[in-house]
């Protein structure tokens, strides 16, 4: 067999990928032009209400932008191995390669990279999505993989997630997933909700707003450790063995779920016990004393004591009533 280029012929080279998610790139572009225009007026701020400005600024960004990312992240769940494996099917060389599971809301991810990356006359360095979404068919883009001959490592994961399959792993993992984007969406609007409140200000309802949110997120995790915790089919590659857990947006969700429920209680106890440090934090004592600047501005001039010296003249020294017998 000859070789052509560094590898065999009928073996497609791998496929050129993007290094990181574009939609992920778009959202957090957003935020940070944001933050970098909130961060351009933040000189035109009098008085030491700017740190409290902008720490409510970047904190209300800092969870608008983990509710809105945590919905295209794909490491709610993550897991590798190493191993010594086979490549390609019917065919007995073996590799090794690291194997990584990531498990998304909507799909999972599957890697495959050599140790080293170039072995049997291939650069060994794969991942693959297989989605579950609402406008997805995970069995189709499995059927895909199966005709584009992807390593068998790969096809062996992503088997045990398909409808066909006796573990049953594809309808908890994207029940739970569907229930969880659904309450991280209803997170992001809450999170609009309490933004608007507050800068109103309305700020006993912001901060139930913000409890909400907290809530939420909460419950998103819940729906996700339901599938996670269910019995599962062991991923065996030879005696070594493929285990998951928790990723980094799984607890990326759950600490920003707490400083959601931190500032929610915050709020709602400093509006009953000491509202004029609530106050002073949304900076409203500034505003309340720059607004009765402005109205006495525009009253008209007190009159001088000699002016009221003049006016205040007995009524009966300036009109003399006189009466005419008829």
């Amino acid at each position: 067999m000859t070789l052509w280029n560094g590898s065999f012929p009928f073996y497609p080279g791998a496929n050129a990928c993007f290094p990181f998610d574009t939609t992920w790139a778009v959202i957090v572009s957003v935020f940070l032009s944001l933050l970098a225009t909130f961060i351009i007026i933040l000189p035109g701020i009098r008085g030491r209400g700017r740190l409290f400005w902008f720490l409510r600024v970047v904190t209300g960004l800092f969870v608008g932008a983990v509710v809105l990312t945590i919905q295209f992240t794909r490491d709610w769940e993550t897991g590798w191995v190493t191993a010594n494996t086979s490549y390609k099917s019917f065919s007995h060389v073996l590799v090794n390669a690291d194997i990584g599971l990531h498990i998304g809301l909507a799909g999972v991810n599957v890697t495959l990279v050599g140790n080293p990356v170039n072995q049997v006359n291939e650069i060994i360095d794969y991942n693959e999505r297989f989605s579950w979404s609402f406008d997805a068919d995970y069995d189709h883009s499995y059927g895909e993989g199966l005709r584009k001959g992807l390593p068998s490592p790969i096809l062996y994961v992503a088997e045990k997630f398909t409808t066909q399959s006796p573990c049953s792993m594809h309808r908890q993992y994207r029940i739970s997933g569907h229930y969880a984007s659904l309450t991280l969406w209803m997170a992001f609007c809450t999170w609009l909700i309490s933004i608007l409140l507050f800068s109103m200000p309305i700020l006993l309802y912001g901060g139930y707003m913000l409890l909400l949110t907290a809530a939420l997120m909460l419950f998103s995790l819940l729906f996700f450790f339901t599938a996670r915790n269910t019995p599962k089919c062991p991923i065996q590659f030879g005696t070594a063995s493929l285990k998951t857990d928790y990723g980094g947006s799984f607890w990326l969700t759950l600490a920003t779920g707490l400083l959601c429920l931190l500032l929610g209680l915050s709020v709602i106890i400093l509006h009953s016990m000491q509202p004029e440090k609530l106050k002073l934090v949304f900076n409203l004592d500034e505003r309340k004393g720059e607004e009765e600047v402005w109205d006495k501005s525009y009253l008209p001039a007190k009159p001088s004591s000699s002016t009221q010296d003049v006016l205040m003249v007995p009524l009966g020294e300036l009109c003399e009533v006189t009466a005419t017998q008829l």
